[in-house]
């Protein structure tokens, strides 16, 4: 895929009416595979367990690791029509994926599906705790206590939980990669909420990070800017979505399939003496490090 001809500028407005949104639905649809991408079976033998992995990010790396060798097990919410296709072209590949739909917000969900990923594959290698949710509030006073404890739940509580779970069955090379954002090294008036998940993701990594380092089990995190997935069009109003990403430096969002090289990194061992770090993939909307 020549990269030099992605989307720039806006896209269309458009909106749905329930997040995170189905893919079918989006103009243009976002791009999660190169067809010119070339394995170097970075990932063979290994199994990832993915959530948010119908769509959007988690649906290009789960693409991604099966390219590079490994079986898939896909964690998603209820969109099952999404989370078919990415299965199917995992299986493309060559790998095996399994599908587990539910909420990460619940403990007992995310220890049942660590469950169920070890009774398919046998261990688990990689976590990718991905999943989240956001509601675009302009005032403070407008968020609810529901909305609050609802966005805190999928979007660090879950890694929490999923977390605890999976810890047990890593081992001496295994890789925990947080999805974190862009928002919390730049603040957005829109996502207060979010954005202090989003923080709190940052100490998680980092924190954890130095807490299993002696286990040999590395965490990491990628911190996304504005990327186009069903999510955007799910949460934000369609003016706002025909813009989206446009006052990035390089003028257009950015596309799931430009993340899969950093999972791909740190979930292999080219990433030996990586841990508690963050790469952000922002098209320049933050370039501290």
């Amino acid at each position: 895929m020549d990269r030099s001809k992605r989307q720039y500028g806006g896209q269309p407005a458009q909106t749905q009416n329930r997040q995170p949104g189905v893919e079918s639905e989006m103009n243009p649809a976002p791009l999660h595979a190169d067809t010119d991408y070339q394995s170097g079976q970075k990932l063979k033998g290994k199994v990832a367990l993915i959530t948010g992995g119908d769509s959007g990010i988690g649906k290009s790396v789960a693409i991604g690791y099966a390219k590079e060798g490994a079986d898939v097990a896909i964690v998603y919410l209820d969109e099952h029509e999404d989370a078919e296709k990415t299965k199917q072209l995992v299986e493309q590949q060559g790998q095996k994926a399994i599908l587990i739909p539910g909420d990460v917000g619940e403990e007992t969900f995310c220890q049942t599906v660590v469950q169920q990923t070890i009774k398919a594959f046998g261990k688990i290698d990689i976590l990718v705790n991905n999943a989240a949710e956001q509601h675009p509030t302009d005032d403070i006073l407008k968020i609810t206590k529901e909305q609050l404890e609802r966005t805190f739940r999928t979007n660090i509580f879950s890694m929490f939980h999923m977390t605890k779970a999976v810890v047990p069955h890593l081992t001496q090379g295994s890789s925990i990669i947080n999805t974190g954002s862009v928002t919390p090294f730049v603040g957005n008036e829109q996502l207060v909420d979010y954005t202090a998940t989003k923080g709190a993701v940052v100490g998680f990594t980092r924190s954890l990070a130095k807490q299993l380092v002696s286990k040999g089990i590395r965490v990491n995190g990628v911190a996304p800017g504005p990327i186009w997935t069903p999510l955007i069009p799910s949460t934000f109003q369609a003016d706002d979505v025909a813009k989206f990403g446009a006052d990035t430096p390089m003028g257009r969002p950015g596309q799931p399939v430009e993340h899969v090289g950093s999972y791909v990194l740190l979930a292999s061992d080219d990433a030996s003496y990586m841990t508690g770090q963050f790469i952000h993939i922002n098209g320049g909307a933050y370039t501290s490090s």
